[in-house]
């Protein structure tokens, strides 16, 4: 099994040298760090507005662009963090704590450094876990039929909804507004037009580009237009400044070992997402250290272990979703996406159908990974000058590509509103703090999750009891009943408990 997997991996990288593929993941990793860096530019929102270019690209280089995207900002929005005490992203407001004082110990270079080293570290092994575990969770889904499939479906959009941030009816209700949305267009199954109100250009469903541009660009934009930028101080790094000494290395290396354990557990489980990881890497760090009350003050631990964490996660988040279809958030949700616009569809089968797309992948995450790290050090110094632009000129040129990017997907500027629609729809709802990942996860698991609920009715001749007669499907339906269940009691729970306090 593993010399066959070594030999399916030498073919990855054939896939992943080519030259095209090679320039479309250096350019994904490259614009990552970049948004990394920018705070308020979402990584959602660059994928969102790129997402239009994988139309006319080769499924292998689309994907790799936006997976080099994705994991390329994980490795920017450390920079920020350690230099200027901006957590670009939530993930890295745990860096902060220990990275922006050795910063101001004049150690910036060696927080660098550790981060970059702890993020190869764990990168790599999550990796060598998506290598093993994907063949053997494909080979488990290949027995599975339309009850198990629906079932695995329908936990994981509960376990995306319940664990976002904000509490967890909210999630439910984006998750149910995603698959509201799904269903909007023709129905495959009798050609009848559902929620269409009319109107024609609606009849092959809503966008997707359009959809998460609008949630993700444009409602992103107008929530952090008006936030003023913190004075950013000159500085400047050498290469030697950022390679750590012994001591601090043997103090790195098992908190990054930890962290890299946490984050591939965390990465399994679908939902959790990665600021819960990384702020459990640094707890448990603080935890296991004799002396915790050093922890803020420029500890070596306190950078290894959430950055491993994040990078981890990363990697290993790439497993539901490549072998089971099963997007574990929503930028998952969106590679899942352009998958499906190529048509591609994600799941058991696609190691087999298209092992181009999923080897390729596979070993572009350590090309992109190499190229990361030898590329951050010359760019540091231009990401501190692009974190001077204001945005009074960024947020104008990124909604002009915006438009652009959709018009061009159909020319059709129908989509263009839809854009906007959508964009409306985001802010209202990031305005009552509602998450807005749910509604992309329900929108792109809506239509696979109806199908396969349909398959399975056509089996059983529309019994509902073959969802618990399969044992597989019954099992996953019993922790999604679970789920909601613990839900339900714990707010029952704080309920009592307020009603006492009165």
């Amino acid at each position: 099994m593993i010399a066959h997997s070594l030999h399916d991996l030498g073919y990855g990288f054939t896939i992943a040298f080519q030259w095209h593929n090679l320039a479309w993941s250096l350019f994904g990793v490259v614009i990552g760090n970049l948004i990394g860096v920018l705070p308020g530019m979402g990584v959602l929102s660059t994928m969102s507005i790129l997402l239009p270019l994988t139309y006319t690209m080769h499924p292998v280089a689309a994907v790799l662009m936006l997976a080099g995207i994705f994991y390329g900002s994980q490795y920017g929005g450390a920079i920020s963090a350690i230099l200027l005490n901006l957590p670009s992203h939530p993930p890295h407001a745990v860096t902060c704590l220990d990275g922006y004082p050795m910063t101001l110990r004049g150690k910036a270079g060696t927080a660098l450094g550790i981060a970059m080293l702890s993020s190869f570290l764990a990168a790599s092994v999550g990796i060598l876990v998506m290598i093993v575990a994907s063949p053997v969770l494909v080979r488990l889904a290949d027995t599975f039929g339309a009850p198990e499939m629906f079932s695995i479906m329908l936990l994981g959009l509960l376990i995306g909804a319940t664990m976002s941030r904000g509490p967890a009816l909210k999630g439910i209700a984006a998750t149910l507004l995603g698959l509201m949305f799904s269903m909007v267009g023709m129905d495959a199954e009798s050609g009848t037009m559902r929620y269409t109100f009319g109107t024609f250009n609606l009849a092959d469903g809503l966008e997707l580009v359009a959809l998460a541009m609008g949630l993700f660009g444009i409602a992103d934009f107008i929530l952090h237009a008006n936030k003023p930028r913190p004075p950013l101080a000159p500085l400047s790094l050498a290469f030697r400044d950022m390679w750590p000494s012994r001591t601090e290395i043997r103090q790195a290396l098992p908190a990054a070992l930890r962290g890299t354990l946490i984050g591939t557990l965390f990465g399994a489980m679908p939902g959790t997402g990665p600021t819960i990881t990384t702020f459990v890497a640094y707890a448990l760090e603080r935890r296991l250290s004799r002396h915790p009350e050093r922890f803020g003050t420029g500890m070596a631990q306190g950078i290894a272990a959430p950055e491993a964490a994040s990078h981890a996660k990363t990697q290993v988040d790439f497993i539901p979703t490549m072998s089971l279809g099963i997007p574990g958030d929503a930028m998952m949700a969106l590679i899942l996406g352009a998958l499906l616009i190529q048509g591609i569809e994600p799941g058991p089968q696609l190691i087999t159908d298209h092992p181009e797309v999923f080897w390729g992948l596979i070993a572009s995450f350590w090309i992109g990974n190499v190229l990361l790290m030898v590329l951050n050090m010359p760019l540091i110094g231009i990401w501190i000058r692009v974190l001077r632009v204001p945005y009074r000129y960024l947020f104008p040129s990124a909604i002009f590509f915006i438009a652009i990017g959709t018009y061009t997907t159909q020319n059709n500027l129908f989509h263009v509103w839809e854009v906007l629609a959508f964009g409306i729809i985001g802010s209202v709802l990031l305005v009552l703090d509602i998450p807005v990942a749910p509604v992309l996860l329900g929108f792109v698991l809506g239509p696979m999750l109806e199908e396969n609920f349909r398959r399975a009715m056509l089996l059983s001749h529309g019994d509902l009891s073959i969802l618990i007669r399969h044992p597989v499907s019954g099992v996953f339906l019993a922790l999604s009943a679970l789920l909601i269940g613990s839900i339900a009691t714990a707010r029952w729970i704080r309920s009592l408990a307020l009603m006492k306090r009165d």
